[in-house]
């Protein structure tokens, strides 16, 4: 298994791939990017935010617990050298 930096994984997660750290406790845990992402407000509308700049896009973290959509890499996650491209 080939392993690779967080600027590696990165690039690749841009092209559609999934990645995730070795050292990582759960199994099956991933970071994929999302994209079309809306939510539901408190009124009950549903809003899907389009930006000219950034778009509509998210790391999504997929764990044991479900989805966090607008996950953020620790800083022991930017600087692992373990990450996985699936």
């Amino acid at each position: 298994m080939d392993m690779c930096n967080f600027g590696k994984a990165i690039e690749a997660v841009k092209k559609g791939k999934r990645i995730s750290r070795e050292g990582w406790n759960g199994k099956n845990q991933y970071v994929e990017l999302a994209t079309g992402i809306s939510y539901k407000n408190a009124a009950g509308e549903i809003i899907n935010v389009e930006h000219d700049a950034i778009g509509n896009n998210a790391l999504a973290f997929v764990g044991t617990s479900g989805v966090q959509i607008g996950w953020l890499a620790s800083q022991a996650d930017m600087l692992a050298e373990d990450w996985i491209i699936k």
